[in-house]
């Protein structure tokens, strides 16, 4: 099927058949899901496969690192050979990463299968908002995008609390084993009752050259702010091995190299697109887009607001299982309730929209999501109360609401229509790499103030000596908080758990103050965006289709 369809007068009623929406919106369902589900999950996982804060670290950010680094490239296969072809092996390759991921022991296994879900989730995201623009005209593509957007929030917020509940009652493993029967039914489902849809018109060629830059800068500067602390930021902290060579202590970092690749990498990524547009060839990233104040800008404001969002959703179940003492469904519950908030944010946004401009309703969502993280950082402590956790968790899910449903169209309302898709797809990468960079930055952050704190806080427990209180400090940070509890069992032990977990809220709580901060930057950059992105007229220049404003959403 090519993209030329009739007008909507003719075409909208055989068409309006919904069977198809049922199995993309199943598909988009998981692989938006398996972006939450499993932070929930991750104190179980620590325990189980024993593995460190830096493994947890990476179990959450390779997902959208892949997701983010193949996006793009995904979209434009998917429009060359078939976007259901590209959907359906997509939901294959997650279904075969879910089963390893499910069946592995050991870290750097769940770490690697993770990243498998990445390539699966890239490819299924932009075919699944193809498919539905293609398959759906006139008033019944508006309904499909709405049937989309709710898809996206709720998985959001299904996601912690169906890991937690299948972590609680089953095993952490059930939150990737439940992905084999949807799997199934996405790919008999989507063979028989989903049409097949390409571009007849796309550009010829593929940007390689550009995808493996894009990949490789942005995968070493992640690399490089997750092992910092591991390898030592400039000089090697003691003798190490990374890659088959052996690094003596007191030299150049792995670290270090990594950052150094990462600018080389983007650099020359910069430097190729560049080359490529002046040449008249496909190029993955159009820099053109980004002489565009409003799209440049806008972007730049959605990777720092998606950095602070997911880092402070990264380490808050971890506090909520290992200080607060909550079981896996419980903490799964308590992050449901920010989708509560976006859920009320969705009716009054578009309202407030058009009687104020929908800067104003971005910006107020910014500063509600700052307000909310600002509050969640002076109260968590070892005695928070679950209402007051859950009052600010709502006022923020209410600022991600409002944010995410104006932001999208203030980016693109000045990029020319025929260049939207892209546009779309290069600022949902951007979300997707500020998703990956909360992250390492903020967890790194955590567990670095968290090492410090507990050393700090067990000088004033009485018969330990410096070695014993780093060695508690090392347990307790490694095991990204998992281990206090345990601590509280032991002979003897209530002092030095209650010391580790004063020292997780004074660590959680500069994490929240720095996630705060990115957030009032992403602010800030959108002092450029116009009030409003303009109307939208057929043939013209404009802001997307609904389809693209899913795209960032996702």
């Amino acid at each position: 099927m090519s993209d030329t369809t009739a007008s909507p007068e003719t075409t909208a009623a055989p068409r309006t058949s919904w069977v198809p929406m049922l199995f993309i919106g199943l598909g988009t369902a998981m692989f938006i899901m398996d972006a939450t589900i499993v932070n929930v999950s991750l104190p179980s996982i620590i325990k189980d496969l024993g593995i460190n804060s830096i493994d947890a670290e990476w179990v959450n950010a390779v997902y959208a690192l892949i997701f983010a680094a193949l996006l793009i490239i995904a979209g434009r296969v998917g429009d060359r050979i078939g976007r259901r072809r590209v959907f359906v092996t997509g939901a294959v390759i997650f279904g075969i990463a879910s089963i390893l991921a499910a069946r592995t022991n050991s870290g750097d296994a769940l770490i690697a299968a993770r990243a498998l879900q990445g390539v699966g989730g890239a490819m299924m995201s932009p075919a699944s908002l193809s498919l539905v623009n293609s398959i759906y005209v006139g008033r019944a593509r508006l309904v499909a995008f709405a049937i989309y957007g709710s898809i996206i929030g709720g998985m959001a917020a299904i996601g912690p609390l169906l890991g937690g509940w299948l972590t609680e009652h089953h095993s952490w493993r059930w939150a990737f084993y439940i992905n084999i029967p949807i799997v199934v039914v996405i790919v008999v489902g989507s063979l028989l009752k989903v049409p097949e849809s390409k571009d007849d018109h796309i550009e010829k060629g593929f940007d390689v050259v550009g995808a493996l830059l894009s990949a490789i800068g942005i995968g070493a500067l992640v690399f490089g702010l997750i092992e910092g602390r591991n390898y030592g930021w400039v000089t090697t902290i003691r003798d190490v091995t990374f890659a088959r060579m052996t690094f003596p202590e007191g030299a150049i970092s792995p670290v270090m190299w990594a950052f150094a690749i990462a600018v080389i990498g983007i650099g020359a990524l910069v430097w190729w697109e560049a080359r490529r547009a002046r040449l008249g060839q496909v190029a993955l990233l159009d820099l053109s887009l980004f002489r565009i104040g409003t799209f440049s800008l806008g972007s730049i404001a959605a990777l720092i607001v998606s950095l602070g969002e997911f880092g402070i959703l990264f380490s808050l179940p971890l506090f909520l299982q290992s200080v607060l003492g909550y079981s896996a469904f419980g903490a799964g519950a308590m992050l449901a309730t920010l989708a509560l908030g976006a859920f009320v944010a969705g009716p009054t946004s578009a309202r407030m929209a058009e009687a104020r401009s929908q800067r104003f309703v971005a910006r107020l969502g910014m500063a509600l999501e700052a307000v909310a993280i600002l509050g969640l950082g002076l109260v968590l402590s070892p005695t928070a109360s679950g209402w007051i956790i859950a009052f600010w968790l709502i006022i923020y899910g209410v600022g991600v609401g409002y944010a995410s449903a104006q932001l999208t169209g203030l980016i693109l309302a000045d990029v020319p229509r025929r260049k939207s898709g892209q546009a779309s797809g290069t600022q949902s990468t951007a979300r997707q790499i500020g998703s990956a960079l909360g992250t390492a930055i903020l967890g790194t952050v955590l567990f670095v103030t968290l090492s410090a704190q507990t050393e700090t806080n067990l000088e004033a427990v009485p018969g330990l000596d410096a070695a014993t209180r780093q060695q508690i400090s090392d347990v307790v940070t490694e095991s990204a908080g998992t281990a206090i509890p345990a601590l509280a069992q032991q002979p003897g032990g209530e002092a030095v758990a209650a010391a580790a977990s004063e020292a997780f809220s004074t660590a959680i709580s500069w994490t929240a103050f720095t996630a705060a901060g990115f957030v009032l930057l992403g602010l800030l950059a959108t002092l450029g965006l116009p009030a409003s992105a303009p109307a939208r007229e057929e043939g013209g220049d404009g802001p997307p289709e609904p389809a693209a404003e899913a795209a960032a959403a996702a």
